[in-house]
């Protein structure tokens, strides 16, 4: 344990005093947005420990007397730890990469504009939507900050992607923990399609958002030799588990879906809607390497889909997705240059993705001491 020190520099005691004012002006609007003003208090506390450069000015020990100092002023007031504390810091760190907040130079606590996110120069972030992400960021709750800083180790990108898909799913931590550990922003958007081609300009990057490369087929618990028939009926065994790792707005209409196509009888593996792009998507599912036929194969059913499900003014073309067990990326690109159908070729995984530790989800031994010594004190 370290030992307590006493810092009689007065910008540092006014510094103390006006972070202690803000807390409790934050409290009157706290029954409204916990969670946001409570953020908003923890990004202005990191940037003031980075602008101020309070370890070069106080000691490498300034945050943890800081962290005493204040809960000597605010003694119920949780998530004042010196972890908690260097969250601030870190927290302020990865999003002031852009220009997230703007407090204004007078009443900081009024609601800070958010109207703009700007890439610093020689910046390369991928921000879609300004106004949305700095507004999503607000939303997300503080223990979920936590697990991302922890996880994305400085990628503001990776951050603001998980930061999104929380926001639009409603995860949980356990939830946001599982998507990062397998890997989902890594895999998302990444099947080989030909939609740039073949879909409008206004859906064809959505419909290539939908997809995922490789797709993670775990929860099915094939670990063994399988058929194609075994794999399909242990996803739709799992179908929850399957409707999530395709991600939202998949609905499930049908497993070797029956096609009459003239006097012909063919049938589609999976068949789903999607409410996103208020289209059919037929899904191929091979447990062998892609060969160049599948393509033929499977844009027969999506043009078949068009055909025979499709209502026209209500649908959106068809889409194909092809999940093989591997494929040689040149191969599976040519491919899909010699057919106009919608396609996305993507490989599927077995493999059982096991959470890493995370840090800050379990209590330090010191934490645990402050804890208690708090509780002694009531």
């Amino acid at each position: 344990m370290s030992k307590s020190i006493t810092i009689l520099d007065q910008d540092y005691t006014q510094w103390v005093n006006n972070l202690v004012a803000r807390y409790r002006q934050s409290q009157i609007k706290a029954a409204i947005k916990v969670n946001s003003e409570q953020l908003e208090f923890n990004w202005m506390l990191g940037r003031d420990i980075v602008e101020m450069r309070v370890e070069e000015r106080w000691g490498e020990s300034v945050i943890e007397q800081l962290s005493k100092d204040l809960k000597s002023e605010m003694p119920h007031v949780e998530g004042l730890s010196v972890t908690n504390l260097r969250y601030c810091r870190r927290f302020y760190l990865l999003y002031s990469q852009v220009n997230i907040i703007r407090p204004q130079l007078e009443g900081e606590l009024d609601r800070v504009a958010k109207t703009e996110i700007l890439p610093q120069v020689g910046g390369e972030l991928q921000v879609p939507d300004a106004s949305l992400i700095a507004d999503n960021i607000f939303q997300v709750p503080w223990g979920h900050h936590k697990l991302i800083l922890d996880k994305v180790k400085g990628d503001v990108n990776k951050a603001l992607f998980f930061i999104s898909q929380t926001v639009e799913n409603g995860w949980s931590r356990a939830m946001l923990l599982n998507w990062i550990d397998t890997g989902l922003y890594e895999r998302k958007g990444k099947a080989i399609t030909n939609f740039k081609h073949t879909i409008p300009d206004e859906s064809s990057d959505l419909a290539q958002e939908l997809t995922k490369d490789p797709y993670n087929f775990a929860f099915t618990g094939v670990t063994k030799r399988h058929n194609e028939a075994q794999l399909k009926d242990a996803l739709l065994t799992n179908i929850t588990n399957f409707l999530i790792e395709l991600g939202t707005g998949f609905a499930y209409v049908g497993k070797e879906y029956r096609l009459q196509i003239g006097e012909t009888e063919k049938f589609i593996d999976l068949l789903f809607y999607n409410i996103k792009l208020r289209c059919y998507v037929v899904i191929e599912v091979k447990i062998d390497k892609f060969d160049s036929k599948d393509i033929g194969q499977l844009g027969t059913y999506v043009t078949a889909t068009n055909h025979l499900l499709r209502e026209e003014g209500k649908d959106n073309p068809t889409i194909g997705l092809l999940v093989c067990r591997s494929k040689d990326n040149t191969l599976a690109k040519y491919a899909l240059e010699s057919s106009s159908q919608p396609i996305g070729i993507s490989e599927y995984e077995l493999e059982k993705f096991y959470p890493e530790k995370v840090e800050g989800t379990i209590p330090t031994i010191k934490e645990i001491e402050e804890r208690l010594n708090e509780k002694e004190k009531d």
